[in-house]
């Protein structure tokens, strides 16, 4: 475990905490430290995520010929075949492309392309019924774009990058055969202009509310007629399930772009539909092809949109293949090598501390009513902690790999998990399934079966340690078991009740209350500039649920951490607020930065770490004053948990 001593290194003790606490423990870290060439970004996270990767590297090398393993990965790392093979692999998939009649087949196209891995006009994915959490449903959502937002198609910002876009597809056409490629690129970028004029913008995605549209599939043939959803639900399940069997109830999270779809299909001719999908034939086949698709791929994804001067070594990238098809087969075997049983009970305490400093400080809150209070106590109590690895790991007998064919692999792969994703429908849910690898670097919460998991990859050093101190494993993983549970009374997550289902558990006066202080939190959140990106601003919308984690999660693992050690010394306490801040040492390249602002929920780093500034308990170990930059009045800090 990283001790206070030891994180010295790469603290630069001239920014003073009380100004800056992010840049006070990592300042001089993150002003020599050199992101990887191949990375586009590093940090305490990444050190973990490199030592998981060789980890898995070794399980997968050592699997036998003759074993999903072993085979996947040699037919990833076999580079003679892959060569030898060259576009073949992919010529069927080409060639029914070239044979769309009319945009009547391209449903069924769709159906078939999503089935072994590709992507269309928009996603979908089988979770609990919001509220009915004892069944599964089908989703639908917006999609069908190569770029990450829908902000990148109308953002003047983003007009190089549209370039950039365009430059890239047409060498995608040009390495696929096709003779007018340029014309052919800038008809893919015009109908994806058109698909993006229908999306919601990222922050309004977030709300549960808006997005939970419960439709029959009579409703949704009315509200996306130019569609054929029967087709696409007869190829997408290999002629399996009827369509009923599947879109019979489903929720449509934005309605409206699934109507401005089907206006896009009906007046865009087939001919342009056509350099459209093989676009995305190209796109999503390419890291399995030759060298020039690989790079090609690379090269806008990679450089041009997060600023990675290079490639991962090959053999990366094949353990991730591997991860991403048989990922908790190769978890069985790290959890055996890598967790001790010991770590996991020392989880199991942590949790209940956690919970139990919830529990008083939920009590002791005089914004909420004690009729709430009584209801946020049930909804604790129904918390199900999932720590290291699954009880049960997932069976993967049926899902046939060959050694010699990897195009085929990633085929039959996608085509397991859609079978098993839509296997789930109509059957009972399954709540000890877990959705992270035991080898992630992660936690999570999963508000439709109220539970916090966190794998064995993230409970290392700095974040957990048997030979940590208290005070550095509360201001790690402690407060990132409070910010898992903060998303269950975060301002989506609290809308559910302790059961999963979407149910209003609060009186009116005290909901008021709560939107005052996650409003507060949007503002203050809104007005933060980026060090590396002048002029750049976090989205306080975007980022408020993770804010309120990141908030909740540290108040709640301070509480935790007195509870645990009464007789904590100041030096104790400060240590972990330094600890905090040094989990979330990190920098990322600006392109990456860029990106992840328009995208990602979750604020920069610095801004996480700085959260304290909304803490008492900083302010005063700390001493603080009105001349400090962290400093906030006591009536301007947020406190919500």
């Amino acid at each position: 475990m990283t001790t206070l001593d030891d994180a010295r290194e790469g603290m630069d003790l001239s920014i003073r905490a009380q100004d800056d606490l992010f840049g006070h423990v990592n300042g001089t870290w993150l002003r020599e430290y050199e992101i990887p060439a191949d990375k586009a970004s590093a940090g305490a996270f990444t050190v973990l995520v490199d030592e998981a990767e060789a980890q898995v590297r070794e399980i997968i090398e050592g699997a036998p010929e003759g074993s999903r393993i072993g085979d996947l990965y040699a037919s990833f790392m076999d580079t003679a075949a892959v060569d030898a093979a060259g576009v073949e692999p992919i010529k069927p998939l080409v060639a029914a492309v070239e044979g769309l009649r009319d945009v009547g087949d391209l449903a069924a196209f769709l159906g078939e392309f999503e089935r072994i891995g590709g992507h269309g006009l928009f996603g979908g994915y089988v979770n609990t019924d919001d509220k009915d959490s004892s069944r599964y449903i089908f989703n639908l959502l917006q999609g069908g774009l190569g770029l990450p937002d829908e902000s990148y198609y109308r953002d003047e910002k983003f007009a190089e990058i549209r370039e950039k876009y365009v430059d890239y597809l047409t060498r995608l056409f040009e390495l696929g055969g096709v003779a007018e490629a340029r014309t052919a690129a800038e008809t893919v970028l015009a109908i994806d202009t058109k698909i993006a004029l229908g999306h919601w913008e990222r922050a309004e995605t977030r709300d549960r509310q808006k997005t939970y549209n419960l439709m029959t599939l009579a409703e949704l043939r009315s509200l996306a007629p130019a569609f054929d959803w029967d087709a696409y639900v007869t190829n997408l399940s290999g002629a399996k399930l009827a369509a009923d069997a599947v879109l019979g109830e489903v929720v449509v999270r934005q309605p409206s772009f699934f109507s401005h779809l089907s206006g896009v299909l009906e007046e865009t001719p087939v001919e342009e539909w056509r350099s459209w999908l093989l676009a995305h034939v190209l796109r999503w086949s390419a890291a399995y092809l030759t060298d020039d698709f690989v790079e090609t791929n690379f090269d806008f994804y990679g450089r041009t949109l997060n600023g990675t001067p290079e490639l991962r070594e090959r053999w990366k990238r094949g353990v991730a293949l591997v991860e991403g098809v048989v990922g908790e087969e190769v978890g069985e075997t790290y959890v055996a090598r890598h967790f001790p049983p010991a770590s996991k009970a020392m989880m199991d305490e942590l949790v209940a501390n956690l919970l139990a400093a919830y529990r008083v400080s939920i009590e002791a809150l005089d914004w909420m009513s004690e009729e709430t209070k009584q209801r946020a106590f049930t909804k604790l109590e129904k918390f199900t902690p999932k720590i290291g690895y699954p009880k049960t790991f997932r069976d993967y007998s049926a899902l046939v790999v060959r050694r010699d064919d990897l195009i085929a692999n990633v085929q039959a792969a996608s085509v397991f998990e859609t079978d098993r994703q839509l296997g789930k429908l109509g059957g009972p849910v399954d709540r000890d399934e877990w959705h992270m690898l035991p080898q992630t670097v992660n936690a999570y919460y999963n508000p439709g079966t109220n539970e916090i998991c966190f794998p064995a990859g993230i409970l290392q050093k700095p974040f957990f340690s048997p030979e940590a101190t208290l005070a550095e494993n509360y201001g790690g993983i402690g407060a990132v078991i409070g910010h898992e549970i903060g998303h269950g009374f975060d301002d989506q997550g609290s809308q559910y009740d302790g059961d999963g289902n979407m149910e209003n558990w609060w009186t009116d006066a005290d909901r008021a209350a709560f939107e005052v202080k996650t409003k507060a939190l949007i503002e203050q959140y809104d007005g933060f500039e980026l060090r590396d990106l002048p002029g750049e601003k976090v989205n306080g919308s975007l980022t408020v649920g993770e804010n309120i984690g990141d908030l909740g999660g540290l108040t709640i693992a301070y509480k935790a951490f007195l509870l645990a050690q009464p007789d904590a010394t100041d030096d104790d306490k400060r240590s972990l607020f330094l600890n905090w801040s040094y989990v979330w040492r990190g920098k990322r390249r600006p392109e990456q930065l860029q990106q992840l602002l328009a995208v990602d929920p979750h604020s920069p780093a610095e801004f996480r770490a700085n959260i304290v500034r909304n803490l008492n308990e900083f302010h005063e170990l700390f001493e603080t004053t009105e001349s400090d930059a962290l400093w906030l009045d006591p009536e301007a800090r947020v406190g919500i948990w």
